[in-house]
């Protein structure tokens, strides 16, 4: 079902709870009796901050977070919810490092889990680059639901486009 890309990779059984909540309409009610709240992070600013007191509270010994912005050019069709970019520039015989931190706008209008889950993932590419088994423990390290949060936030992007098609099919 190609409703359900944001869902490849995962067991049958999961895809095809997923499959029903969307027959019976109600994937959006689901999500929202499991996510009722939205949080008040809308600017670049209060992001910023938000994500610096996640690093301070367990990274303390990685370097400053130079940005952190919403860009909402970011595709999360083709698999970017976040970005971390680092940057290295030579001030006479001294490196400085930068590192930003780019979270896809999608995520101003998510609950506050999923905020968390994206800045959680994005941090935990600080200290590992890869996504391997090093980079998933350190992340359930600092969110321990985080593959849930990833996978209801999967959910969350099928919902999300579903209502999309919706609303162009009634114009």
């Amino acid at each position: 079902m190609s409703d359900l890309m944001y869902l490849n990779g995962y067991p049958e059984q999961l895809l095809q709870q997923v499959r029903q909540l969307i027959t019976k309409q109600q994937l959006g009610e689901w999500l929202a009796k499991r996510y009722p709240e939205r949080h008040d992070i809308q600017s670049d600013t209060a992001l910023f901050d938000y994500v610096a007191e996640l690093k301070n509270r367990y990274m303390r010994n990685v370097s400053a977070i130079s940005k952190v912005r919403y860009d909402s050019k970011l595709s999360v069709v083709h698999h970017a919810l976040g970005l971390n970019v680092r940057k290295a520039q030579l001030q006479g015989s001294k490196i400085k490092r930068k590192h930003d931190i780019i979270i896809a706008s999608v995520f101003r209008e998510a609950p506050p889990e999923f905020l968390r889950m994206i800045a959680v993932h994005e941090l935990a590419h600080l200290k590992e680059t890869q996504h391997d088994k090093a980079f998933y423990q350190f992340c359930t390290y600092m969110e321990p639901a985080y593959h849930q949060l990833e996978f209801d936030f999967r959910v969350f992007m099928t919902n999300r486009d579903l209502i999309k098609k919706t609303q162009n099919t009634e114009i």
